[in-house]
């Protein structure tokens, strides 16, 4: 029985300072990863102000009365090249 006990006491103490070792590891790793998961929380709260800034001026085009302007250049114009294409046709001998 105390030769039991003998060899019982090496075992807890090399049990002990492996259970310490462990710990440790994984503290570091939980500070590792906490550390990881602010910097992509941080990246991702710059990108949603980035996208939130380009979405105002958008948002600014397009309700703005030169966003309508823009709108009815472009539609003359097209109606400058349909009636070009109209004129060219009526031009050619049928």
């Amino acid at each position: 029985m105390i030769g039991e006990i003998g060899v019982l006491i090496p075992i807890l103490g090399i049990g002990a300072g492996m259970l310490g070792i462990w710990t440790n590891h994984q503290q570091k790793m939980a500070k590792i990863q906490a550390k990881d998961t602010a910097e992509r929380a941080a990246q991702y709260a710059t990108q949603n102000t980035q996208l939130e800034d380009r979405m105002r001026v958008l948002e600014r085009i397009v309700t703005e009365k030169g966003y309508d302007v823009a709108t009815q250049i472009e539609a003359l114009r097209d109606a400058r090249k349909v009636d070009a294409l109209l004129d060219s046709s009526d031009k050619e001998p049928s």
